[in-house]
């Protein structure tokens, strides 16, 4: 067993930030459930005092200087939180999240019941779908996955595992 010289609990949420958090949070909560826990902001930087180190508020917590943001959490049913992000200043040096093969890059993982039906779904709500991939031998042998883009871009990854499916088909027969 490794150490966890932490004290290491769980994950408490990811994060990402968007270009507009409003029909971000919209889309989460219709498409997956997700439910906001709370909404902050706009926060501008230029509204609070500075640090005695003579940092605002965002250089000092974010590493972002002079910035004005809003942000969002949200919980999914399974409690699993995503942390949202909207800067109004300072602006984006991109129009779209990164790409997969940039550092930093990101996707969400969601585990589905069933993976043509999630597809299926997702498609109905303006996602873009990329090739399916099914894994026959290795670790992951019997486990289907779907990688997608929401709306804006960000990645997620679908993934119906062999023992959920085979759950599902035995309850159907």
């Amino acid at each position: 067993m490794a150490l966890n010289t932490l004290g290491f609990r769980r994950v408490d949420h990811a994060s990402w930030t968007v270009a507009r958090i409003a029909p971000v949070i919209e889309f989460y909560a219709k498409v997956f459930g997700a439910e906001v826990l709370y909404r902050m902001g706009p926060v501008d930087a230029a509204e609070i005092p500075l640090d005695d180190q003579g940092r605002d508020w965002t250089e000092a917590h974010l590493g972002v200087k002079g910035g004005r943001l809003s942000l969002a959490m949200l919980r999914f049913p399974d409690g699993f939180k995503v942390e949202l992000f909207e800067y109004e200043q300072p602006h984006s040096d991109t129009e779209l999240p990164l790409r997969p093969n940039h550092v930093g890059s990101h996707h969400l993982g969601i585990e589905v019941d069933d993976l043509e039906t999630a597809t299926a779904v997702l498609l109905g709500n303006g996602c873009t779908v990329m090739k399916r991939i099914e894994m026959a031998d290795g670790p992951t042998a019997g486990s289907r996955y779907r990688y997608l883009f929401d709306p804006w871009h960000n990645i997620f990854e679908l993934a119906e595992h062999s023992h959920t499916r085979q759950h599902r088909e035995g309850n159907e027969a």
